[in-house]
C-alpha cells in the first residue's frame, strides 16, 4: 500500500495567516500606545501652555529673566504662557470680610473694647505693585496694623458717653479716615460697621447706677408735682363749694320758695328710695315732707321718736353739697302686735 504524505503546504499557510494577524495586532497596540503618549504629552504641553483665569480674579505674570510684568494683568479667562518661562500668579479680587478687634481708651480715659467688621478687596489695575510690596497675604500685613490705627484716634476724640450716644457719627468718622488709609496700600474698603462696643465693668456698674438714681430722681419730682395737683385740686374744689353755699345762701334768703322746692326734690328721692326697700315702712306725713297744704310745711319737721313697740332703722340719708339743708328718712317697723 501507498503511504499517505502529510500536507506540509496547508499547514505552512495556516501558520502564515496567524502570523500575520499577530503582528497586525502588535502593530495596532504599538500605535495605540504611541498615541496615548503623544495625547499625554500634549495635554501636559497645552496645561503648561494655556492660563485658566476665573471669575472674580486676576492673574499676573512673573517672568524668569524680567521678573513681575508691572504692565500685565490677566482678566478672566484663557490665556497663552510661555512654560517655565512665565507663570502665572492669581489674586481674588471679590470683597472679604474681616473682624479685627481693638482696646482703646476714650477721651475721659475710659477703656473701650471696639470691634469692626472690615469689606475690602484689592485694587485690580495694581496687582503687580501690590505684590511687589505686600504679597498675597496683603490683608493679614495692613489691615490689623491701619486698623487699630483709625481706631484709636478715632475713639480718643470722643468719651464714652458720646461713643454711645453718637454712635453714626463714629462710626462714619473711622470709616473716612479707614478709606483713606487703605488707598495708601492699594486696598479698596467696601464697607466698615462697628459690631462690638463695650466698656470696664466698672464704668457699666457706675452708668447704670447713674441712670437708677436718675429714674428715681424722676419718679420723686413726678410725686412732688401730683401732690402740688392734688393740693390745687382741694383748694379749687373747696373755693367752689363755698361759693355754692355762698350762692344757695343768697337763694334762700331772697327768695324762701327755692327751699320748698328743696324739700319736695328731697322727699321724691325719700320715697324713691322707700319703694325700692323690700321692707314695710310706716312713716308720717311730716316725715315725707308730703303735706304740702299744712302750714306745717313752712315749719321744720319734728324728729321722731320710737315708741316700745318700734326699732327704728335708717335706709338713707340725704345731704345735699350746699351743707344748709340735711334731711333725714327713716324706716319704722312694727314689731308689736301687726296682723
Amino acid at each position: 500500500m501507498a503511504k499517505k504524505e502529510p500536507n506540509v503546504t496547508g499547514r505552512l499557510s495556516s501558520s502564515s495567516k496567524g502570523a500575520g494577524l499577530g503582528l497586525t495586532l502588535l502593530a495596532g497596540a504599538g500605535a495605540l500606545a504611541y498615541g496615548l503618549r503623544e495625547a499625554a504629552y500634549t495635554v501636559a504641553i497645552t496645561n503648561k501652555t494655556l492660563c485658566l483665569v476665573e471669575g472674580g480674579h486676576r492673574a499676573i505674570v512673573f517672568n524668569r529673566i524680567g521678573g513681575i510684568q508691572l504692565d500685565t494683568v490677566l482678566a478672566e479667562g484663557l490665556h497663552f504662557r510661555i512654560p517655565w518661562f512665565q507663570y502665572p500668579i492669581i489674586y481674588d479680587i471679590r470683597s472679604k470680610p474681616r473682624k479685627i478687634a481693638s482696646l482703646t481708651g476714650s477721651k475721659d480715659l475710659q477703656m473701650v473694647n471696639i470691634a469692626l467688621r472690615v469689606l475690602s478687596r484689592p485694587v485690580a489695575s495694581n496687582l503687580p505693585v501690590l505684590y511687589q510690596q505686600l504679597g498675597q497675604d496683603y490683608d493679614d500685613r495692613v489691615l490689623p496694623s491701619i486698623v487699630n490705627e483709625v481706631l484709636k484716634s478715632v475713639v480718643a476724640k470722643f468719651n464714652a458717653s458720646q461713643l454711645i450716644t453718637q454712635r453714626a457719627q463714629v462710626s462714619l468718622l473711622i470709616r473716612r479716615e479707614l478709606f483713606e488709609r487703605a488707598k495708601d496700600f492699594n486696598i479698596i474698603m467696601d464697607d466698615v460697621a462697628i459690631t462690638e462696643l463695650s466698656f470696664s465693668k466698672e464704668y457699666t456698674a457706675a452708668v447704670e447706677a447713674k441712670q437708677v438714681a436718675q429714674q428715681e430722681a424722676q419718679r420723686a419730682l413726678f410725686f412732688v408735682e401730683k401732690a402740688k395737683q392734688e393740693q390745687r385740686q382741694k383748694i379749687i374744689q373747696a373755693e367752689g363749694e363755698a361759693q355754692a353755699a355762698k350762692m344757695l345762701g343768697e337763694a334762700v334768703t331772697k327768695n324762701p320758695g327755692y327751699l320748698k322746692l328743696r324739700r319736695i326734690r328731697a322727699a321724691q328721692n325719700i320715697a324713691k328710695v322707700v319703694a325700692a326697700s323690700q321692707n314695710k315702712v310706716y312713716l308720717d306725713a311730716n316725715s315725707l315732707v308730703l303735706n304740702l297744704q299744712d302750714d306745717s310745711f313752712n315749719k321744720k319737721p319734728p324728729p321722731i321718736e320710737a315708741t316700745e313697740n318700734m326699732r327704728v332703722v335708717k335706709i338713707g340719708t340725704i345731704e345735699p353739697k350746699d351743707s344748709l339743708l340735711r334731711l333725714k328718712t327713716t324706716e319704722l317697723e312694727r314689731t308689736g302686735n301687726e296682723q
